[in-house]
C-alpha cells in the first residue's frame, strides 16, 4: 500500500505508512493559509521535528498531549519539550537511526540555524530518512543545498522526497532539482513555500524547471491528502 500524504501547510506534512501516522514540523494555528485544518483532530502517532524555528513547532505541545505521540527531535529539542510536560520523546542526533517498529527513521544533516522561538539554542537543524516495507522517503526539513544529500542513497533507495523549496530561507526551485538528483529521487514533494511574502514561489515555473529536468514536482493544496 503506497502511503498517504496529508499537506497542513508551510513544511507540516501527516504521512500514513506502516498503518501508523507520523506528523512533521507543526505549525498549523499561527498559519492564516492553513485556517481550515482543524488541529483538534491530528492525532499522530509520531512526531519528527527536524529544528527549533517557530515556524515549525508551534503546535509541537499542543499536537503531542492530545495525540500522546513519541516525539523524535535533536536532544535540545526533546529537552525544550520535556521542560513543558511532553514526555515521551525519542533525543536523537545526526547520523542516529531509530527503530520504530514499523519504520525506522535516520535523522541525516541539513544546512539551516536552529533556535527556538525565544532565542534559546536548539541544536543542530536535522533532516530524517524514512524507510519502511512500503516505502522509503526523505523528509529535508528546512535546508540549503549540500553536498551531504549525495549520502543519502547509501542509506535507502527513496520512493519520494520532501524538499523545501520557497528560496530566502532555504534553497529554491533550481536548489531543489539539483538536490533531487543528489538524492537520486524523481518524485519530489515542495513544502516551506507561499506561507509568508519572502517565500511565494510561481507555481507554473516551478512545476516547468522540475519537468525540464525529468522530475516530478508536486504542489500540494494545504489539507489536502494525496499518494505518490
Amino acid at each position: 500500500m503506497r502511503p498517504q500524504i496529508t499537506y497542513y501547510g508551510h513544511s507540516c506534512f501527516s504521512i500514513l505508512i506502516g498503518g501508523k501516522n507520523i506528523l512533521f514540523d507543526p505549525f498549523i494555528t499561527p498559519n492564516p493559509k492553513a485556517n481550515m485544518v482543524d488541529v483538534s483532530t491530528i492525532k499522530p502517532d509520531v512526531i519528527c521535528i527536524s529544528h527549533g524555528h517557530g515556524d515549525h513547532v508551534a503546535d509541537a505541545v499542543s499536537i503531542a498531549k492530545q495525540s500522546n505521540a513519541q516525539v523524535l527531535g535533536a536532544y535540545e529539542v526533546t529537552e525544550w519539550l520535556v521542560n513543558q510536560g511532553i514526555t515521551n520523546c525519542i533525543p536523537m542526533n545526526i547520523g542516529g537511526t531509530v527503530n520504530l517498529g514499523f519504520c525506522t527513521v535516520q535523522m541525516v544533516k541539513a544546512e539551516h540555524s536552529s533556535s527556538f522561538p525565544d532565542g534559546s539554542y536548539a541544536g543542530n537543524a536535522a533532516g530524517f530518512v524514512v524507510k519502511s516495507s512500503e516505502a522509503s522517503f526523505y523528509y529535508a526539513g528546512d535546508t540549503a543545498l549540500t553536498l551531504d544529500m549525495q549520502l543519502i542513497p547509501l542509506y535507502s533507495k527513496l520512493d519520494f522526497a520532501f524538499l523545501p523549496i520557497g528560496d530566502n530561507f532555504t534553497m529554491g526551485i533550481k536548489d531543489a532539482a539539483r538536490a533531487a538528483k543528489l538524492v537520486q529521487c524523481k518524485k519530489v514533494v515542495g513544502m516551506h513555500f507561499d506561507t509568508f511574502l519572502p517565500i511565494e514561489i510561481n507555481h507554473s515555473e516551478a512545476l516547468d524547471h522540475f519537468e525540464s529536468e525529468q522530475l516530478q514536482l508536486t504542489l500540494p493544496l494545504i489539507n489536502q491528502t494525496f499518494q505518490l
